[in-house]
């Protein structure tokens, strides 16, 4: 049998449908190790109780190789095994994982990798209303999965998808990007302030905090991740306050 393995947790994204699993969330992190490690299916309802983890906890879980996917940081859990095990201090997140950061997804794909840190320059936060038909759209994904999942997922149909796209905005060694922000805390960190400040308001917000008190102060860096079926496209997975050290980036 394949020994228990443990993470820290850096990526959650929100909810998404899936035809498979009911409601999934996408979650990677790095193991006590230093690997990368893109973990599946991770469904919604299995968060709570001893399961329940957030960005910096440590889980453990008993990990097997997926038979449909060939991306070499990803693992299929066995979900009766998770758990949460502790949280990773701010003191220890300090060098840990420099050997991750790299100078921009090209050369994350050179070396092979579909998980990866970047430091980026010149980021900026945008945001767009979606359409009437994307918000239906939604609606009609997540009817659709709360109809295949159990009538006590009260928690789960409380989250809804966020009415705005919001965009990060930034340069690479490799060029300028812009993409949309999936990140799990990003939303919830939406909702938690709209409550007191409205949408624009919790916007704005969110926009300081990234471009000032992480960017602008040498703290922040983006999770990126391939697409299984296009294993050329990135797509930003989280924005994390991770303080630059005194080691260099890996090139």
């Amino acid at each position: 049998m394949t020994a228990l393995e443990r993470a820290i947790v850096l990526v959650k994204a929100w909810p998404q449908p899936s035809q498979k699993y009911g409601e999934t969330v996408c979650c990677a992190g790095v193991t006590t190790a230093g690997e990368w490690r893109r973990l599946f299916p991770i469904r919604f309802r299995h968060l709570g109780g001893p399961a329940k983890f957030n960005r910096w906890d440590l889980i453990e879980y008993r990990p097997a190789a997926p038979s449909d996917d060939t991306r070499i940081e990803s693992r299929r859990v066995d979900e009766p095994t998770l758990r949460k095990v502790g949280t990773m201090s701010p003191a220890s997140r300090e060098g840990f994982f420099d050997s991750l950061i790299r100078n921009s997804v090209k050369q994350a794909a050179e070396r092979g990798e579909s998980l990866t840190l970047l430091r980026p320059t010149n980021l900026r936060v945008r945001w767009k209303l979606k359409s009437k038909s994307e918000i239906a759209a939604d609606a009609a994904r997540r009817t659709r999965t709360l109809r295949q999942g159990s009538l006590f997922d009260k928690e789960l149909a409380q989250i809804q998808p966020c009415p705005f796209e919001i965009r990060i905005e930034f340069d690479d060694a490799s060029g300028h990007h812009d993409m949309a922000c999936s990140d799990w805390e990003t939303g919830a960190a939406f909702f938690n302030l709209r409550a007191t400040l409205g949408d624009e308001g919790a916007l704005e917000r969110l926009r300081i905090t990234y471009e000032t008190q992480y960017a602008a102060a040498g703290g922040v860096a983006l999770a990126l991740g391939t697409v299984k079926k296009r294993p050329q496209q990135w797509l930003l997975l989280g924005v994390l306050r991770l303080d630059e050290t005194t080691q260099p980036i890996l090139i």
